[in-house]
């Protein structure tokens, strides 16, 4: 289980280092936000899968994909958190 996690945590930062590579522009998110968008791009890259694949948006069918669509699914997540400006801009006082 440790074991799991651990490779996890790298692919997921892997994933999400590539995605923020192929995005121009700085995100300020950090290596803790780099893994998570890396996790959570593998799921909406899932997502998107399954959108393409049958034409059908279910909920059930959640499940994660392989390093190629992680890491457009990570893109996407992080293209849609720079057009809604989640990301966590610091401001300059």
């Amino acid at each position: 289980m440790v074991l799991f996690i651990i490779v996890l945590l790298i692919v997921g930062f892997i994933v999400g280092a590539i995605a923020r590579l192929l995005m121009p522009g700085r995100d300020p998110i950090g290596v803790f936000g780099t893994i998570v968008l890396g996790i959570a791009g593998s799921f909406v890259g899932g997502f998107l899968q399954n959108l393409i694949e049958n034409h059908t948006l279910t909920v059930h069918s959640f499940h994660a994909v392989g390093l190629v669509g992680s890491v457009i699914g990570a893109w996407v997540l992080l293209l849609l958190l720079r057009l809604t400006g989640l990301e966590g801009r610091r401001r300059r006082y």
